[in-house]
């Protein structure tokens, strides 16, 4: 008979698409990791895996029993969860991906939700737009909060929560006064810290400059907003940041603050969750949770 550790183990593999990443995530070594998928497929009578020098992927025999799994092991959390909630016992980990510029925004929904529902752990890890749909669909997340522009599988539900716009954060050292606005193009001709190319916002910012002719000085990237913005407050560089960070965290010492402007730039963010997680009730307590909730 299957156990669950075997959907657990099949469905760790699919998501890290590594052998030696899947063991380290089940708490086994690679070989007792390998041997429990071989004896899967003995059970099974059907090749799960696509073998080679290194991990090719799932069979069509393979994926079809990942979609079976990941069914199953949903159910097993929602039985779990649907039973502590009848006793009025909604608590355990609620795990969000976010965009790195919905940062400040997902912390402050956190520490909102922890009022209304103090069981509940919210863990934040922040990744690219791609990863986060990607692991809502792979169960390695309950929820993300990400572009709206960016989610394109009807498996998954939409909730809009606010629009990005961005400023530009310049270091006092690198402007005169303190200008009420700058354009596109005049931020160009600035030093600039920007996020990574593979992260959604960057691409979204490259497009506005290619959009008004403007070639970036770029001096520095990386993944992590809070590094851009660090680079700001040392004054080596200016970075682009959403309004709603300010919003959050208020005025960062040594910098300015300035709306972007010609065109004025504005992004959708969502509240992404898996369809089949509807009713799950972290996820409910997190929708719920958005009710009268100010950024």
């Amino acid at each position: 008979m299957l156990e669950l550790r075997d959907l657990q183990f099949l469905t760790a593999l699919a998501r890290h698409r590594h052998f030696a990443k899947a063991a380290a995530e089940c708490g086994v070594s690679q070989p007792a990791f390998s041997m429990r998928i071989r004896a899967l497929e003995e059970r099974l009578a059907t090749t799960i895996v696509i073998r080679g020098n290194r991990y090719k992927g799932l069979t069509a025999e393979g994926e079809a029993i990942m979609r079976h799994a990941r069914r199953i092991l949903d159910d097993v959390r929602f039985l779990e969860q649907e039973v502590l909630a009848a006793k009025g016992d909604i608590s355990g980990t609620l795990t969000l991906g976010v965009v790195p510029t919905a940062a400040a925004y997902a912390a402050k929904l956190a520490i909102h939700l922890y009022g209304l529902y103090p069981g509940i752990v919210a863990r934040i890890e922040t990744a690219s737009s791609l990863e986060i749909q990607q692991w809502i669909e792979d169960g390695k997340i309950d929820a993300g909060v990400t572009y709206s522009d960016n989610v394109s599988s009807d498996m998954l539900t939409v909730e809009p929560l606010y629009e990005e716009h961005y400023v530009l954060l310049i270091p006092t050292a690198l402007v005169e006064g303190n200008p009420a606005m700058i354009s596109w193009k005049e931020a160009a001709e600035l030093p600039l810290s920007l996020l990574e190319p593979r992260m959604q916002n960057r691409r979204i910012l490259d497009r506005m400059f290619k959009e008004v002719g403007a070639a970036p000085r770029i001096v520095s990237e990386t993944n992590a907003l809070t590094i851009c913005v660090g680079i700001a407050c040392q004054g080596l560089a200016a970075t682009v940041v959403p309004n709603v960070l300010l919003e959050t965290l208020g005025v960062f010492e040594g910098t300015v603050a300035v709306p972007l402007v010609e065109p004025e730039l504005r992004k959708s963010i969502s509240l992404v969750t898996a369809s089949r997680m509807l009713g799950l009730p972290k996820v409910e307590a997190l929708r719920r949770s958005l009710i009268g909730f100010a950024r």
